[in-house]
């Protein structure tokens, strides 16, 4: 039997459009060393620079990011802004002046990285936007990738909520008969089992029964922007799903319910609530105003399934 030569050197990733984290953390988890964040978001990048001082956070447009200096990075992630591609808007794709694809790919020229991980809405999945898929996955060919689209529910990755992500993962051609897009795992994790100790925290007497009716995957959290959105759970359809969940989804708790807070009441979440449903780890803190943590939160690629999907990648890439 033929041995797999392994490069045991740690591998290296610049993301994109990092956010508040979340990807950070899963690529961090995965095992990746991310030597350069960038987000042009000066609320983001006080959250990655608390989180991880020395941290090379580049609080920079991508559309004027030159990425020339990362030659040879081994894996360029990021999550390219969705509000041209999701249904809560006007869908306006390329036309968009929010959409970032062409500028991830020329920065994937520019570094040449040995794979690609970029994240969306499903929108993006839709027939609407085949041909631009296809050009996307056309000029990544180019450079010499081969590449895929998959949806992944977040929910199928121990994350109590669905949130589906539409994701890319390109690498280098040769190495593509070695990616495996990861497997769901069996038991999901629902709101009751994910909050019970944060919900139980102040003494709350109704909180045994509260868990009890949180007995599932929450609906996507929605952050919104600056825009557009509050520190709410989202639109009508979704308030109504977490009210079937015992949740009033009309704000953001600043605490926990008190011991005298109505037995049989629907309590709100609190900032660090959202952050466990999104899977955030409690280590890790927004510095920000409620709305904005709660916006950095509401529009993050869960670290579960970050590190889930870059694990493959790593495996991929690895031997090389």
């Amino acid at each position: 039997m033929k041995i797999k030569k392994v490069n045991n050197k740690k591998k290296t990733v610049l993301e994109l459009c990092a956010g508040g984290g979340g990807q950070f953390l899963g690529l961090e988890a995965a095992g990746f060393d991310c030597v350069g964040a960038v987000e042009i978001e000066e609320e983001y990048c006080r959250t990655l620079n608390f989180n991880r001082p020395g941290l090379n956070v580049i609080n920079y447009d991508l559309k004027h990011f030159n990425a020339k200096g990362f030659y040879g990075v081994d894996l360029v992630a990021g999550g390219v802004p969705c509000p041209p591609f999701s249904i809560a808007g006007k869908q306006l794709g390329q036309d968009d002046d929010r959409d970032l694809f062409p500028y991830a790919l020329k920065i994937v020229k520019q570094a040449d990285p040995k794979a690609v991980l970029l994240e969306n809405v499903p929108g993006l999945s839709s027939a609407k936007f085949e041909t631009y898929r296809k050009s996307i996955q056309l000029k990544l060919a180019q450079m010499g990738y081969w590449s895929d689209w998959k949806i992944l529910n977040a929910s199928d990755f121990g994350v109590p909520q669905l949130r589906p992500r539409f994701i890319l993962v390109a690498i280098k051609s040769e190495l593509k008969n070695i990616f495996e897009w990861p497997r769901p795992i069996s038991k999901k994790l629902t709101v009751g089992e994910a909050l019970f100790d944060l919900m139980a925290e102040k003494g709350w007497a109704g909180v045994h029964n509260w868990s009890k009716k949180a007995n599932d995957v929450g609906p996507t959290l929605v952050g919104g922007s600056k825009k557009h959105g509050g520190p709410d759970l989202g639109p009508t359809r979704s308030r109504q799903q977490w009210k079937n969940l015992g949740v009033d989804g009309m704000g953001i708790a600043d605490s926990a319910p008190e011991l005298k807070f109505p037995k049989d009441g629907h309590p709100r979440l609190t900032v660090r609530m959202t952050a466990r449903i999104q899977g955030f780890p409690d280590s890790w803190y927004f510095p920000g105003r409620k709305t904005s943590s709660y916006r950095q939160i509401g529009n993050a690629f869960p670290p579960a399934v970050a590190k889930a999907v870059s694990l493959q990648i790593l495996n991929a890439i690895q031997t090389i």
